[in-house]
């Protein structure tokens, strides 16, 4: 890690503590110690284990790509990329930095730098549309829900699918209308040109999003031709983000709340990390924190219970990912053998 991400990684524990304090605030210590002593252990550990699982599904995904040319790449070195995109998630906005830490990460493991990149923005079309799908399903299961319990964050909910939609309309654009998506990049593009009198930067604008949309194309064609790894990626990718959307629910089971329905939970989580992506700062803090007290307020009556739910959630599924990719960065990666050269891509 540089010196930079070293102090933004203290920030936001400064930061996260911080609104700890905050969220304690009107909350009676004593309660809170009660809440503590009575929790149930077991069930904790069983949301750690299942966010651990939710990465390892996460891992094997990232496995099945890298194979393709380096077919004795090792699991354990395929875990180390998800751990460490955790941890540069968690300290960059928007998540930003979670995609060149992957290749990083796989650059230390002996992959080609090209290979790598190609490995992850396959992923990354998968994940996109995972994330979109597992939206329509959660709004088909529980609309009423939504529009009874977060009438306040919708318009942040709506905002977060139409991103997220349009992210994954844009690369079907490419992959589907090549042609067509270059030239509305190009027009878009155009003002740089007509107002900013500036014809150099804007042939090297289009010089450098000709690139990226060549590289998405390409990537995509690849997944046109390979079904059987788009399956398998999409399939993985489902469990990844199902196991991820129900820690909450083994949060409250932890808490002795068991009146709470699972589909209930997961849903409301989804929606929960809908309107976290919307928030500039690393891993959505604040927001994500408001939100999960107010969606989650239905289920737990009692003030030093929902702080304390709200922490327990916040330290499986953010803090204990980046502690992970921590310790990802410590271990040296075993180096993959040398890759295929002859496997057609």
């Amino acid at each position: 890690m540089t010196k930079k991400n070293k102090v933004v990684l203290a920030l936001m524990v400064l930061l996260g503590l911080g609104i700890m304090l905050f969220s304690l605030r009107k909350v009676s210590l004593v309660a809170l110690v009660a809440s503590f002593d009575d929790l149930k252990w077991g069930w904790l550990l069983v949301a750690f284990g299942v966010m651990f699982l939710s990465l390892a599904f996460e891992a094997t995904v990232v496995w099945l790509l890298v194979r393709k040319n380096h077919p004795a790449y090792p699991w354990l070195s395929a875990l180390r990329v998800p751990l460490i995109e955790q941890l540069f998630n968690g300290i960059t906005p928007f998540a930003t930095g979670g995609q060149p830490a992957q290749i990083f990460a796989l650059a230390q493991s002996g992959v080609d730098v090209g290979r790598a990149s190609s490995a992850m923005i396959l992923k990354f079309i998968v994940y996109q549309a995972m994330i979109v799908v597992n939206f329509i399903i959660c709004l088909v299961l529980g609309f009423e829900l939504v529009a009874a319990k977060i009438h306040v964050l919708v318009w942040f909910l709506v905002f977060g699918f139409l991103i997220h939609l349009g992210v994954i309309v844009g690369l079907l654009m490419v992959m589907f209308w090549y042609d067509f998506t270059k030239k509305i990049v190009h027009v878009t593009l155009w003002p740089v040109k007509a107002w900013g009198h500036n014809s150099e930067k804007y042939a090297r604008l289009c010089q450098v999003w000709d690139e990226k949309l060549a590289s998405f194309y390409e990537e995509g064609q690849l997944l046109k031709r390979n079904k059987k790894l788009l399956w398998q990626m999409s399939g993985l990718t489902l469990v990844q983000l199902a196991l991820y959307y129900a820690i909450p629910y083994f949060i409250l089971l932890s808490l002795g709340i068991d009146h709470a329905n699972l589909v209930t939970v997961m849903v409301l989580h989804v929606l929960i990390v809908m309107v976290i992506s919307l928030f500039p700062i690393p891993g959505g803090t604040g927001g994500a924190e408001y939100s999960f007290s107010m969606i989650f307020a239905t289920f737990i009556s009692q003030a030093p219970k929902l702080v304390l739910a709200m922490l327990l959630w916040r330290f499986v599924t953010y803090y204990f990912g980046m502690t992970l990719g921590i310790v990802a960065l410590m271990i040296s990666p075993k180096k993959s053998p040398t890759e295929k050269n002859s496997e057609k891509r």
